[in-house]
């Protein structure tokens, strides 16, 4: 992610405020990924028990869980042009798009902003922010592929 000086190709930063468009929620099949905290955490959310919340909105995907989706491609959570589960939703919703595979290079963040109307609008995130949500977030399980979901 160093460019040909050694600085990451967003030193300056990277503009993002989420529009709640549903452009990464709705389209292309994929997989949100849910751990077994986020999973109790939108539980609690929605007034379920751990056991209601997995019949009614996981799929297993290997060995993983995964928010199931709708026959258009929607997330079950997205409706009526919003998250309905936005204050507790997984990591790797609230960690977008500042994914690995997103800002691997300026190409693959240009590609993806062509899809998101919310990149390069709203708060300035420094480099250094950028580095703690991907350092937080971890693992590839957090970040599907390919974008959108």
């Amino acid at each position: 992610m160093k460019d040909f000086y050694g600085q990451k190709w967003y030193s300056e930063g990277l503009s993002f405020e989420c529009q709640r468009c549903g452009a990464c929620c709705a389209g292309e099949p994929g997989y949100v990924w849910v751990a077994p905290a986020e999973e109790a955490r939108i539980a609690e959310f929605l007034g379920l028990t751990l056991a209601e919340f997995a019949a009614k909105y996981l799929r297993k995907a290997g060995s993983h869980e995964s928010l199931i989706e709708l026959p258009d491609g929607r997330c079950i959570f997205y409706a009526d042009q919003t998250c309905t589960i936005y204050p507790v939703r997984p990591l790797q919703c609230s960690t977008f798009p500042f994914w690995r595979s997103i800002i691997a290079s300026p190409e693959t963040w240009w590609r993806c902003r062509e899809k998101c109307p919310g990149m390069g609008k709203g708060r300035l995130y420094s480099a250094g922010e950028i580095e703690e949500i991907l350092r937080l977030s971890g693992t590839e399980r957090s970040e599907p592929e390919p974008y959108p979901r």
